[in-house]
């Protein structure tokens, strides 16, 4: 009874951020909406695999990271001065995490607990390769070095 009471809280988190964000996006026409859009399936899938029993201790370790810097106020781009724009830097320690899934032959994985509609491979790669345009290089770099991960 407890997983199912989780499972419906995370659901609940997931559909109410993707409102919020889908909403903003559309009211303010935002550059990047697509990135944006992949918060709340990426938080989703750090959660997911957080829980997963095959997933070993040190990857859980940084799916935790990427976790607490989601639903952490005090970030390098925070929600509540940027509103979900400030999801930026969330999404791409997320996708830079995730990354490590698929360079170790782990897609199996992602592709299993993954709720977004667009392929996961794809989000993650395209997510990656628009990071240093939306966040700067140098600020993708003040982002993995403070958490320890450069």
């Amino acid at each position: 009874m407890e997983n199912e009471e989780m499972n419906k809280q995370q659901a609940d988190f997931y559909q109410q951020l993707r409102i919020k964000i889908a909403n903003y996006l559309e009211r303010n026409h935002i550059q990047y909406g697509d990135i944006l859009l992949l918060a709340p399936d990426f938080f989703h899938l750090l959660v997911r695999l957080s829980l997963d029993k095959r997933v070993d201790n040190n990857k859980k370790a940084k799916l935790f990271l990427a976790i607490s810097y989601f639903i952490s106020p005090i970030d390098l781009l925070p929600e509540v001065i940027l509103g979900p724009v400030g999801y930026l830097d969330d999404v791409a320690l997320a996708a830079y995490i995730l990354n490590d899934f698929i360079n170790n032959n782990d897609s199996d994985l992602l592709y299993e607990h993954w709720a977004g509609s667009s392929d996961v491979l794809a989000s993650i790669q395209n997510t990656l390769t628009l990071a240093n345009q939306f966040l700067g290089e140098g600020l993708w770099k003040r982002i993995k070095r403070k958490l320890g991960i450069f």
